[in-house]
């Protein structure tokens, strides 16, 4: 048996990291080795495909604890490179879930799974949906944009075409649990189910591995492809591409659906607006004479600019709005507004020529306006 991949070194995180420790260590990494910008480094693309695994297991809970216990699909297999737990479609609570007909078809008198088997084969299981992240510029986002994605993913062993046992030869039901996947166990009155302590739950036994991907039935490797990203996502937005994940694994001379692929969309700021759900907030400095006497302006808009008028007297914080002129909301209906915020532009020095006119302005502009706020303390006293 080949020694376990160490996906918590893989990360280079402790095994008490958490979730998010996790997330981070994965993200600064995958940025790091990430196919488009290593192009033509097969180092850095077996790298990736490593961290992408190592992610695959660590963020998973189910997964994550199989896989310290080295229980179910990480007792005994784990090649470096080519094992592939998603093989089980996500740890094992996917796997008592499938074993219950989520993926695959009923047989008679039950409902089957991937570890129901028909002639020594397991049934078609549903491939495992996929996720990744995009980064866009503002811009991007707000208009839409067709971007490359480069997936990790898993494709079913050229070589085996997904059985996991060597060309001539094929899986065996499993004597232990006949092809169910499960033992029962009983205590006291009630009776409890965990996968095979025999087959790990797949329902098939393999005498002789396939030499291409150690009886995994799956090889990794890195889709590359181009998306249609949508006008109007936002930092964090999720986008399904149905039957872009991983292809499913077929099984008994059946084919099975491929999963989807979800895209986050992560978006970088912009200098000039600021997203608020459906609209864009843009802060706009006016002089202290056009907030006392009012003006026409132009403001900035997502297509060039606009004029608005100030009216006299504008106090600091006042806000204008343009409807229909923010970003295309989702879904083809319409499009937000842009708020305008006036703030006052107060200099942080004056020359003697402006000190003299501020002067000038404050002998004719009479009274002090903080002696209401005196005025309603006495009375609240």
């Amino acid at each position: 048996m080949a020694e376990r991949t160490d996906y918590y070194k893989v990360l280079g995180v402790g095994k008490n990291a958490s979730e998010e420790e996790i997330k981070k260590a994965y993200r600064k990494l995958a940025r790091k080795y990430h196919p488009d910008t290593n192009q033509g480094d097969k180092k850095a693309e077996e790298r990736f495909k490593e961290i992408s695994q190592a992610h695959d297991v660590l963020s998973d809970a189910d997964k994550r604890k199989a896989y310290d216990r080295g229980t179910g699909p990480f007792s005994n297999i784990n090649m470096p490179g080519g094992f592939d737990p998603s093989s089980f479609s996500g740890g094992f609570g996917d796997i008592l879930s499938d074993l219950f007909g989520r993926a695959g078809g009923g047989a008679a008198g039950g409902r089957g799974g991937p570890g129901s088997v028909r002639g020594g084969r397991p049934r078609p299981t549903r491939g495992r949906d996929l996720e990744t992240e995009v980064s866009l510029s503002f811009d991007q986002a707000v208009n839409g944009a067709q971007v490359p994605l480069a997936v990790p993913t898993s494709q079913p062993c050229p070589t085996c075409h997904g059985s996991g046992a060597k060309p001539g030869t094929a899986p065996r039901v499993c004597p232990v649990c006949n092809g169910r996947g499960l033992e029962s166990q009983s205590q006291g009155i009630f009776s409890m189910s965990q996968p095979c302590s025999n087959c790990h739950g797949s329902g098939t036994v393999i005498d002789d591995p396939c030499p291409t991907c150690n009886g995994t039935g799956a090889q990794r490797s890195v889709r590359r492809m181009r998306v249609n990203i949508p006008a109007g996502v936002r930092d964090g937005s999720r986008i399904r591409l149905a039957g872009k994940g991983e292809p499913g694994m077929g099984g008994a001379g059946e084919s099975a659906p491929p999963g989807d692929l979800y895209v986050i969309t992560r978006v970088t700021d912009s200098l000039v607006f600021k997203r608020n759900g459906d609209n864009l907030e843009v802060e706009v400095p006016l002089t202290i004479p056009e907030a006392l006497q009012g003006a026409v302006i132009e403001v900035p808009t997502l297509n060039g600019a606009k004029r608005l008028r100030v009216p006299a007297g504008t106090r600091h914080g006042t806000v204008q709005r343009l409807r229909g002129e923010g970003p295309a909301r989702l879904g083809g209906k319409g499009h937000g507004d842009i708020h305008y915020r006036f703030v006052l532009d107060v200099p942080a020095s004056l020359s003697a020529e402006q000190s003299e006119a501020v002067d000038r302005l404050s002998k004719v502009m009479n009274g002090n306006p903080r002696e209401r706020l005196f005025a309603a303390a006495g009375e609240a006293s």
